[in-house]
């Protein structure tokens, strides 16, 4: 069953965002009405897509990750995504091309510790090029690729969009975590 635009739309919403909200925001963030989306909101619980952990708030479902090309991750997957890797897998921190930042990060635990860090040119100069989204898809992290690439179409740029992606990389570690 494919599920329609505005559906897929809320999903990624709700992945990026990946904590339980409300309607209301989920529709003034996704740039929608709110009728409309409080309508697919319950399209989407019925289906399993979304859940609602608390009384009018909605999150995001493995089936719902799912539907947008995300598998789930595995204990083996989530051992390797925490542990540090070797030279050759580090993430090379950069301002621009050609200027080397001299910052590398062996894991996801230390990339978040260097997020706090490096200059925010830094963070928009590899979100922009899709650096961020091809290094976790090399480490085998699809839901943080698909993360980078919705946050890529936000627009955010300078201190706003480091503070989002390092909540979104200390976010995923903890996932990870509960996974090991």
């Amino acid at each position: 069953m494919s599920l329609s635009s505005l559906k897929l739309k809320l999903l990624e919403h709700m992945l990026l965002n990946d904590k339980p909200e409300r309607a209301a925001q989920i529709a003034k963030e996704s740039g929608n009405d709110f009728k409309p989306v409080m309508m697919h909101l319950i399209g989407l619980t019925r289906m399993g897509y979304i859940s609602s952990p608390e009384k009018g708030l909605y999150q995001i479902t493995q089936k719902g990750k799912q539907a947008l090309g995300i598998q789930e991750t595995t204990k083996e997957c989530a051992k390797q995504l925490l542990s540090k890797m070797p030279q050759e897998k580090a993430f090379h921190f950069y301002t621009d091309i050609e200027k080397p930042l001299n910052t590398y990060a062996h894991g996801l635990p230390e990339f978040s510790e260097k997020l706090t860090k490096i200059d925010t040119a830094s963070s928009e100069f590899h979100l922009y090029r899709n650096d961020f989204q091809k290094w976790f898809y090399s480490l085998g992290d699809t839901e943080l690729a698909k993360k980078m690439a919705l946050l890529k179409e936000t627009g955010i740029r300078g201190e706003q969009l480091r503070t989002k992606l390092h909540e979104i990389i200390e976010n995923r570690c903890k996932d990870l975590s509960t996974i090991t």
